[in-house]
C-alpha cells in the first residue's frame, strides 16, 4: 500500500509541478490558481514564483520517494522528519484550496490536494 501511495504522490505532485511550469511559460491558467488573483497570464514576477512553486513541490516528491523506499536511501534517516513537512505542507495546501475564493482552482486543486494529503499520510506511517 505504501508503494501504491507513494506512486500516485508522485503522479499528482508531477501534475502539479507541470500545472505550475505551464504558467511560468505563459499558460493563460491564472485563474485556477493563486486565489484567480492573476486572471489569465501570469506577470513576470509570478512566472518566477510558479518555477519556485514547480521545485519545491519536486522536493516534496523526492521526500515521499525516499520515505518509501523507492528512491535517495542515503537520505533514509533524514525522511523520518521530512515527511511529516511533506504532510504538512499537504495539509496547508488542502485548506488553502477549500479556502480559494477561485471556483476553478477549488475543483481543480482541492481533490489533488486531498489526495496528497492522504497519500503522504500513508507514508509517513508506514
Amino acid at each position: 500500500m505504501t508503494d501504491a501511495a507513494a506512486a500516485l504522490f508522485i503522479v499528482l505532485s508531477g501534475a502539479t509541478a507541470a500545472f505550475q511550469l505551464a504558467l511560468a511559460a505563459g499558460a493563460p491558467w491564472g485563474d485556477a490558481s493563486m486565489g484567480g488573483r492573476f486572471p489569465g497570464r501570469y506577470p513576470p514576477w509570478m512566472r518566477f514564483a510558479a518555477i519556485g512553486f514547480a521545485l519545491v513541490i519536486v522536493g516534496l516528491a523526492a521526500v515521499v520517494a525516499c520515505r518509501a523506499g523507492l528512491a535517495f536511501a542515503s537520505w533514509y534517516d533524514t525522511s523520518r522528519w521530512l515527511i511529516w513537512v511533506v504532510v504538512a505542507y499537504s495539509a496547508i495546501g488542502l485548506v488553502m484550496n477549500l479556502a480559494t475564493p477561485s471556483k476553478l482552482e477549488r475543483a481543480i486543486w482541492a481533490p489533488v490536494t486531498l489526495l496528497m494529503l492522504a497519500t503522504s499520510l500513508v507514508v509517513a506511517l508506514s
